[in-house]
């Protein structure tokens, strides 16, 4: 009992950099997910903005990242993200890889939902004179607006994930102590205290999801 109460300041302080890796990570992969994803919604064959072309390179370039094990991802972009951020290790190159990684995976779910909206809806849309902007802008994006947010609930809890593992490259937070002051040092009150609070972030975004996804779909 007293080694939990010696280590609650640095849980505190790990968590609350787990919890800004991931919020800056959601922000830059959340972005780059939306566009992309919207880019492949509105470029396919039928679709608003319909390029063939556009769409199947959006489509690679999606289905060539997205599979690769963040742990190898890690590994694979560290030049890049020299050029980018300026380093290839610690939390700044990790956001950047988390980010990276949750652009793609983020982009296919975002697809996946729009692609469930009533193609009626869209042609009505058309039939008034809408643009295609304005069509995604007004019809595309609030029609899917409750399905997304449960996509993106499960986005955060996968950056949730990826934040651990970063660890590795010297990333802060909950992965990299738990690492290397439970598991190199085999503490395992260090290794379950990390596992707990992990499991009871995760708990409190899924429920905040949920809730909030059904309140939308009740408008």
């Amino acid at each position: 009992m007293n080694e939990i109460v010696e280590i609650l300041p640095t849980l505190g302080e790990q968590t609350a950099i787990m919890l800004g890796i991931v919020a800056l990570s959601l922000a830059f992969g959340g972005i780059g997910g939306l566009i992309i994803g919207t880019g492949l919604y509105v470029t396919r064959t039928g679709g608003v903005l319909q390029q063939p072309v556009v769409w199947w390179i959006l489509n690679v370039l999606v289905n060539t990242v997205r599979p690769i094990p963040f742990i190898i991802l890690l590994a694979a972009v560290q030049p890049l993200g020299r050029v980018v951020v300026g380093t290839g290790i610690g939390t700044e190159y990790a956001v950047f890889a988390i980010a990276l990684a949750a652009t793609f995976g983020i982009a296919r779910i975002v697809e996946q939902n729009l692609v469930s909206i009533p193609t009626g809806v869209i042609e009505a849309a058309r039939a008034t004179g809408a643009s295609p902007w304005r069509i995604i802008r007004t019809v595309v994006l609030p029609e899917s607006l409750g399905p997304l947010v449960l996509g993106f609930t499960f986005a955060v809890i996968s950056i949730v994930d990826m934040s651990a593992v970063a660890g590795l490259v010297g990333g802060q937070g909950l992965g990299n102590w738990a690492i290397t002051y439970g598991y190199r040092q085999f503490d395992e009150v260090v290794t379950w205290s990390a596992l707990l609070v992990v499991v009871i972030v995760v708990q409190v975004i899924q429920a905040f999801g949920n809730w909030l996804a059904r309140r939308i779909m009740r408008r």
